[in-house]
């Protein structure tokens, strides 16, 4: 499940367009709880054994494999926008990885992620991403969510084998909330099933998975 290939947008006063109308200064700086959102992810990444590549994950379409191939590309892409390149030129998906070259192959691409964003300039310029064009924060912001949320189905497939921090679970489901709505249906256009609700007493992640409308794999 693609999380940042396609959504609907509207547009700020300023005629840029944003994930829900939310003009950039409404956003908080994205690159603190990005950049650790990417270290846990790394972290997480590293523990993947080759037997574990062939496994489900909570997006159906995606193995193991197929789900750190998209990690990988997405990263890639929004690392592209944020020095300037067309990400949309770039595939969301990273092609000729070996099965044991997952951690070093996303290592090198989450470096260059946050290093792309370091300009407080760049954070302000708009560039195209899948969903529209955007302010560079709205565009971070969106791939903060996609990183959180794909870091949750990996532990997810993995059986959780490190503890996640919540804060950029919190920070990603504000930005799903801005981006999916109540209001707004999930149609075939919305890369994303229906919203069900989280069991009461449910974490940030569990919450985000619920809002972006994943099952856990135990319950799938």
């Amino acid at each position: 499940m693609n999380t940042t290939d396609a959504a609907n947008v509207t547009t700020t006063a300023n005629g840029t367009a944003a994930l829900d109308g939310t003009a950039a200064d409404d956003v908080a700086d994205p690159r603190p709880v990005y950049a650790r959102a990417t270290e846990q992810a790394a972290e997480l990444i590293r523990t993947v054994r080759p037997e574990q590549l062939s496994g489900p994950t909570p997006c159906a379409e995606f193995d193991v494999r197929t789900l750190l191939s998209h990690i990988v590309g997405g990263t890639r892409r929004i690392a592209v926008v944020g020095e300037g390149g067309d990400g949309l030129a770039m595939t969301s998906f990273a092609e000729g990885v070996a099965d044991d070259g997952w951690a070093a192959a996303y290592e090198e691409v989450r470096v260059r992620a946050v290093k792309a964003w370091e300009s407080d300039e760049r954070m302000r310029t708009p560039v195209r991403v899948p969903w529209g064009e955007v302010s560079g924060q709205e565009a971070l912001s969106g791939y903060l969510m996609e990183i959180v949320t794909h870091t949750w189905d990996l532990s997810e497939a993995l059986g959780h084998p490190l503890p996640l921090e919540p804060e950029p679970a919190e920070r990603a489901l504000a930005a799903a909330r801005r981006v999916l709505p109540d209001s707004r249906p999930r149609d075939a256009a919305t890369p994303f099933a229906a919203r069900h609700e989280a069991p009461e007493g449910a974490g940030a992640y569990e919450r985000l998975a619920a809002w972006t409308g994943r099952v856990p794999l135990s319950r799938a």
